[in-house]
């Protein structure tokens, strides 16, 4: 007996993430799966076999996301060919609304279901996007409680299943076990620095992190930075902007071990983004920073109308970590928020804003929640193919 056909379109380094432990869950429960569709290297070693990855060419915003415009237009009409003559029996879109949203739209003409997980952020781009995706989903898997209850009002098929990064991230791993692991030294502070997945990004972010440690030095002597390198990304790259801003050749670059890197630290700056989530989840203090064009800031204000950026804050409903954006996120500003969230009593209130966030993402399941959803999804669209 054939199994069951399901396509996966992730196309950034979250939605691969999320894409490869989703892809891990439906084969668990159902083996004779064929998984295929667009992602990056976690989704393909997860087992999902690879059309276009895309995770290279993923930029930021409004603007720069022109860029590569014309690529994706072509992937997306090559996709509509592909789902004609495959005929998947769900179709699982992750993230990348630019993308997906008009995937979405195709696969609503053509009569394939498509289960939308990690929808687009309706509660910051208001009821219209969440009426768009109500249309064309068959299913909308939520992950926050609150995007839920949007999508619930404009009355898509929505489910909450809670937050996967509740099973993705482990218990943090003792401090100085976790720098012996990674070689650091465990009579320092230490401080990570996620500047995130994307070229803009670390271009961006990453000087601006390295001189605000450079400050904080003068208040935490011999804090000591690691830069958590994502997958994907050069590191040379990264050093060379080290060099550039004077850490010369001993800048701790470590890719892929970001779990590792931030139990192992007392602080961390980080890229406004799942990572911050990942960041809380693990206990550490942090600071949340984002910097883009002048142009997508200024779109994006005009467009977003939320009072957060950084997800943590997000889920609590206030601001527990800091968060700063643009001419905000500079390196006099960053070192004082760190400065100030090392004293002992910010760490332990810190503590329990993190507990009371944990709790708002739901219990732990919710990837096997979301792969039983899009297999009840795709079995009954193969029953209709066989009538």
């Amino acid at each position: 007996m054939s199994g069951l056909k399901v396509m996966l379109v992730a196309g950034e380094a979250s939605g691969d993430l999320h894409g490869s432990y989703l892809a891990q869950e439906i084969l668990k429960e159902k083996p004779n799966t064929r998984l295929f569709g667009m992602g990056g290297g976690r989704m393909k070693e997860a087992g999902a076999r690879l059309l276009f990855n895309p995770t290279s060419i993923s930029s930021i915003g409004f603007i720069e996301a022109l860029r590569s415009a014309q690529v994706l237009r072509r992937v997306l009409l090559r996709f509509g060919e592909i789902v004609e003559r495959q005929q998947p029996d769900a179709v699982v879109l992750i993230d990348f609304p630019g993308f997906n949203l008009r995937f979405a739209e195709i696969l609503k003409r053509k009569g394939i279901p498509c289960v939308y997980y990690f929808s687009p952020s309706v509660w910051a781009w208001g009821r219209g996007r969440a009426e768009k995706v109500a249309e064309t989903a068959t299913k909308v898997v939520a992950v926050f409680s609150f995007e839920y209850d949007v999508y619930k009002e404009v009355g898509a098929n929505v489910e909450f299943v809670g937050h996967p990064l509740l099973d993705i991230v482990p218990e943090r791993t003792p401090p100085n076990e976790a720098r012996s692991e990674l070689g650091l030294p465990c009579d320092h502070p230490v401080i990570a620095l996620l500047p995130g997945s994307r070229r803009q990004e670390i271009k961006g972010l990453l000087p601006i992190m390295l001189k605000a440690v450079r400050l904080l030095e003068q208040q935490i002597p011999g804090i000591e930075p690691v830069v958590a390198a994502a997958h994907g990304t050069v590191e040379e790259e990264i050093r060379q902007i080290g060099r550039g801003v004077g850490f010369g050749e001993h800048l701790k670059v470590i890719r892929g071990q970001t779990h590792t890197i931030l139990s192992a630290s007392d602080l961390a700056i980080v890229a406004c983004g799942t990572a911050t989530l990942e960041t809380a989840l693990l206990g550490i203090p942090q600071v949340a920073v984002y910097r883009t064009s002048s142009s997508t800031y200024y779109a994006a204000k005009l467009l977003v109308k939320i009072p957060h950026v950084a997800l943590p804050n997000i889920v609590a409903g206030r601001q527990i970590i800091p968060e700063l954006l643009q001419n905000e996120a500079n390196p006099a500003n960053i070192a004082h928020h760190l400065a100030r969230i090392w004293q002992e009593d910010q760490r332990q209130m810190i503590q329990g804003d993190y507990e009371e966030m944990r709790r708002l993402l739901g219990d732990k399941g919710a990837i096997t929640r979301a792969a039983r959803i899009v297999l009840d999804v795709a079995n009954e669209k193969a029953k209709i193919k066989k009538q």
